[in-house]
């Protein structure tokens, strides 16, 4: 499950768009960095491709494809108390039924006030989000207003392109109010990784399309049906586009029907490609067998207390895995698409060689909660805590790359690696706590050795998560407060009712709420 490092583009206005797309700058990397993406509220409109029989009339298409306005204001995850300015961005959207429509959820996050406007209508309509799911990148929004669908059309959804087959990507990019046309070939279909969550990988569509800031959650069509949904660039080349393809959009549409959206089940598991000979033949596997190894089972997985490191999978549900982990069919695809076609509850079933003997295993299928610090976070104020002027949270993604603009990075290289390394991953209640920042006043003067360690425990009680911090802090009546930090033998001492004291101080110097 790697993370990217990314770059986030939105159609902002045209009087400070520079500075926007450089603010929006992703600067955190990660060692399994593959390749730098770039989102785009955008959807392109391409020329007809197909015969007339198989395909919707482009008038018809246009009565379908909406224009997205958004004002967005988000938290800075590095000062919990502020929000940033309000910013305007547009995208795409399209109808899929009488009054739905369909559109990425970055074209959405964090928005304030959100309106649509459809093919030649000169008023704007108000839009609320019915349903958001960022680890898809996927979001349903509604028009209360009937007047807004008045002579509208929806699109119906349709399967997976083929390789080399044409695809029309229709929207509204920059550089005029009008649907915009491009063209694109199907050149790569493969799992990915989802920019806008950062961490999650699901299939994938490259098409060589330019896809432009205001094209994302535009529909990509094939024969007059949906083939995906634009929502991300490479910034590695010319002209690669990704689609996000319908067995995605089904996914998150059926997990919706009982008005509430769950997300993806996790495997919870890293593996290996099993070209290598000896490693075949120290784990006793047949050279003409095909799979996979096992590396590491995380913690609360769907595979913990199933699988063990040095497993070799060969089947999943009753369909071969090949060395390199895609699946031994004419459309080869990784073996873990299986399991992100699942729902919580629903069964996975491994064939495997483990001890040199071959074995069946099987286990429901469920999320891993705790992965949500791993994920780009939106919509949400970031709980925090000050004690004598030294700022705690947990541990998240983005804290970590706030904190890495910021520029004080000193001494936290086992915050990071504590965050990359999944070992560390436990049930939802277990979360690192780092100490981040201060607010500089008398009493913490003498801090700056202890900034960016990972609090270990306080008092002698080991610490769960931020709400515990908070509880101990709390709930303490002792004269000194010890705290511990990982890797550093001495505790960092504060006198509990001094630190009180600086507080309401320090609050109103730095104009904190909430906390």
């Amino acid at each position: 499950m790697p993370a990217i490092n990314e770059k986030k583009a939105v159609t902002p206005n045209m009087m400070d768009s520079n500075k926007l797309m450089q603010k929006q700058k992703k600067i955190l990397s990660s060692p399994s960095l593959i390749a730098s993406t770039i989102l785009f509220f955008t959807s392109l409109f391409l020329s007809p491709l197909h015969p007339q029989e198989y395909r919707q009339s482009i008038d018809e298409i246009k009565k379908s494809v909406v224009q997205i306005r958004v004002f967005s204001q988000a938290k800075d995850p590095f000062s919990p108390w502020i929000s940033s300015g309000i910013s305007a961005s547009t995208g795409s959207g399209f109808l899929i039924s009488k009054n739905r429509i369909l559109t990425n959820a970055h074209v959405v996050s964090n928005a304030k006030f959100m309106e649509a406007q459809r093919n030649n209508q000169t008023e704007w309509y108000e839009l609320k989000v019915l349903f958001i799911a960022h680890d898809c990148d996927l979001a349903l929004l509604e028009v209360s207003d009937p007047e807004f669908y008045t002579d509208s059309n929806y699109l119906e959804l349709g399967s997976l392109p083929e390789l080399a087959s044409p695809v029309d990507i229709v929207g509204y990019p920059i550089g005029g109010s009008k649907i915009s046309v491009s063209r694109g070939i199907v050149s790569r279909i493969e799992q990915s990784t989802y920019a806008h969550s950062q961490i999650d990988s699901h299939l994938v569509v490259q098409v060589d399309a330019a896809i432009n800031p205001g094209n994302s959650g535009g529909p990509a069509l094939q024969n007059g049906k949906v083939v995906g949904v634009a929502f991300q660039a490479s910034t590695k080349g010319e002209n690669i586009g990704y689609i996000i393809p319908t067995a995605v959009i089904q996914h998150f549409l059926k997990d919706i029907e009982d008005g509430i959206y769950q997300g993806y089940v996790e495997l919870g598991i890293q593996t290996q490609p099993s070209f290598s000979e000896s490693h075949r033949q120290f784990y006793g596997v047949p050279n003409q067998e095909e799979g996979v190894f096992v590396t590491k089972v995380l913690k609360a997985g769907s595979a913990d207390g199933y699988l063990k490191p040095g497993d070799y999978l060969t089947a999943i549900d009753g369909r071969k895995i090949g060395r390199n982990g895609n699946l031994l069919e004419s459309n080869s695809i990784d073996f873990l698409e299986v399991v992100d076609n699942k729902f919580a509850g629903e069964e996975i079933r491994f064939d495997l060689i483990r001890e040199k003997k071959k074995i069946n295993v099987k286990f429901p299928a469920k999320k891993m909660p705790q992965m949500e610090n791993q994920r780009a976070r939106y919509g949400i104020n970031y709980d925090y805590t000050v004690f004598g002027g030294l700022v705690f949270q947990t541990v998240n993604r983005d804290l970590l790359e706030a904190w890495s603009k910021n520029g004080q990075t000193q001494g936290g290289s086992l915050l990071v690696y504590r965050f990359y390394d999944a070992t560390t991953l436990s049930d939802a209640n277990s979360e690192d706590v780092v100490l981040y920042r201060k607010l500089p006043h008398p009493i913490n003067s003498n801090s700056d050795f202890y900034l960016n360690m990972v609090v270990e425990s306080l008092n002698g009680t080991k610490v769960k998560n931020l709400s515990h911090l908070k509880e101990i802090l709390q709930s303490s009546k002792e004269k000194t407060i010890q705290i511990q930090f990982y890797g550093i033998q001495l505790p960092m001492i504060l006198d509990r009712e001094e630190a009180e004291r600086a507080d309401l101080e320090i609050k109103k110097t730095y104009h904190l709420t909430g906390n």
